[in-house]
C-alpha cells in the first residue's frame, strides 16, 4: 500500500532513515515521504512521523492543478469528513503565493461529495505542500508522540545525566531495521533506554555494560529486560547470533572504561567484536561524539551518516553500518 508520511522537522535526515523499517521510500520532499509499505499499521512504530495517510494522488503546487486532481479522483464519502492542508516552509511555491491554507481546505470540502464536519470528522483528507509537489491523502492514523514524553528518563527508577531521549532511541532502533522477535544488542546499555524502546516493539533486546552500577540501574528501569555485566570487547555471545545492534558509545567522560583502553582502542576493539556477533547483511547503528568513520570502516560497511545536535558542546554522530 502506498502511504504518505508527514514527518517532523526536528532533523533533516533521521526521520527519512527510520522509514526503512516499514517499507520502501518511493519519493520524498521536506517533511514528506511517499512509501510503499506491505503492512501500514507498522508505521505506528515510527518516532519522527506525525501522521500516516493513504496516498491518493499528487500534483504541481498550483491551485488549478490541485482542483483538477480532486476532480479526477471524484471522491465520495458517506461519513462526515474534514479537509486539512499544510504548507511546509521549505522554499517558495506558486501555490503558497496564490492561495491561503483556508482556501485549499475549502476546495477539498467543496469537491468531495459528502457531509462536512470540521468539529468531529470521522475522516480527514489532507493536502501537504512541500517544495515542488502537492501530495494528497486520507489520514489513517496520527502517531501519539506523548508517550515519549511520559517515558522521559527523569521519570525512571534509575536516572543518569546525559542519557538519550526516548524519541531518539526509538528512531535509532527503527534505523537498525530490527523486527518483532529479532534479537537486538546494546553493548553500552547504560540506564536501558534503547532496551525499553526495543521491548515496546516486541524486539528481544539484550543489554550489557562494563559498569555494574549501570547494569543494576538498567535492571531497575526494565525488570523484565535482559541486562548483563560484560566487557564490550569480550561479549558472552556466539558468533553471528545477533539480528541488530544499537548503541551509544561512551565518550570517555564520567564513564567506566578499563585502564588499559584508550577511547580509540575501545571503539576499535568493540566494533571488531560487534562484527563477530552480528549476522551477515544486518545493521549496527553506532552513536559517537565525533566522527569515527575511519575506525568503523575497518570492520563493516558504512551505509548512512547522520548528525543530531544535542546542545552547544555535544553533537551526536550516527553511523549506520552493515555487516558484509
Amino acid at each position: 500500500m502506498k502511504l504518505l508520511l508527514e514527518l517532523s522537522g526536528e532533523n533533516p535526515t533521521i526521520p527519512f532513515a527510520e522509514i526503512d523499517c516499514i517499507g520502501t521510500v518511493l519519493d520524498k520532499r521536506a517533511q514528506v515521504a511517499l512509501v510503499n509499505s506491505p503492512e501500514p499499521a507498522t508505521a505506528c512504530r515510527l518516532a519522527m512521523t506525525h501522521r500516516v495517510l493513504e496516498y491518493l494522488g499528487e500534483c504541481r503546487p498550483e491551485f488549478g492543478a490541485f482542483s483538477e486532481l480532486l476532480e479526477e479522483l471524484a471522491i465520495e464519502s458517506e461519513q462526515p469528513f474534514a479537509g486539512r492542508a499544510k504548507k511546509v516552509h521549505a522554499g517558495d511555491t506558486r501555490m503558497v503565493q496564490q492561495c491561503s491554507q483556508q482556501e485549499l481546505e475549502r476546495l477539498i470540502g467543496t469537491m468531495i461529495k459528502g457531509p462536512v464536519s470540521l468539529d468531529v470528522p470521522e475522516i480527514e483528507f489532507r493536502a501537504i505542500l512541500s517544495e515542488d509537489r502537492c501530495y494528497f491523502g486520507r489520514v489513517l492514523f496520527t502517531i501519539d508522540r506523548g508517550g515519549y514524553d511520559r517515558r522521559n528518563p527523569g521519570n525512571r527508577s534509575f536516572f543518569h545525566p546525559g542519557v538519550m531521549m526516548p524519541r531518539m532511541a526509538r528512531a535509532l532502533v527503527n534505523i537498525s531495521c530490527a523486527q518483532k522477535g529479532d534479537l537486538l544488542l546494546d553493548p553500552f546499555c547504560g540506564t536501558g533506554g534503547i532496551l525499553i524502546e526495543s521491548g515496546l516493539m516486541g524486539i528481544n533486546a539484550i543489554g550489557s555494560d562494563f559498569d555494574p552500577i549501570m547494569v543494576k540501574g538498567s535492571r531497575q528501569n526494565m525488570p523484565a529486560g535482559d541486562s548483563i555485566l560484560a566487557d564490550s570487547v569480550h561479549l558472552p555471545l556466539q558468533d553471528v547470533s545477533v539480528d541488530a545492534i544499537v548503541t551509544d558509545l561512551p565518550y570517555g567522560q564520567s564513564v567506566s572504561i578499563k585502564k588499559d583502553h584508550t577511547v580509540e582502542r575501545l571503539y576499535d576493539d568493540t566494533l571488531r567484536e560487534l562484527d563477530r556477533v552480528l549476522k551477515p547483511g544486518k545493521r549496527a547503528v553506532v552513536v559517537a561524539h565525533r566522527d569515527i568513520s575511519d575506525i568503523a570502516a575497518r570492520h563493516m560497511r558504512i551505509i548512512q551518516r547522520h548528525e543530531q545536535r544535542v546542545h552547544k558542546s555535544l553533537t551526536r554522530r550516527v553511523l549506520v553500518l552493515e555487516k558484509l
